[in-house]
């Protein structure tokens, strides 16, 4: 039973603290699939 519970925690760890590492590793989609010729701005022109 100890090694679940430690098994769920662990999980919820990474999934909470994934988001941040991978965004401040610049691996967000859209710095990933940034390209010269596609817009990404929230400002339609």
């Amino acid at each position: 039973m100890k090694a679940f519970i430690l098994a769920v925690v662990a999980i919820v760890g990474i999934g909470v603290a994934a988001p941040y590492a991978l965004n401040s590793m610049g691996w967000s989609s859209a710095e990933v699939y940034k390209m010269p010729n596609v817009r990404l701005d929230q400002d339609p022109r």
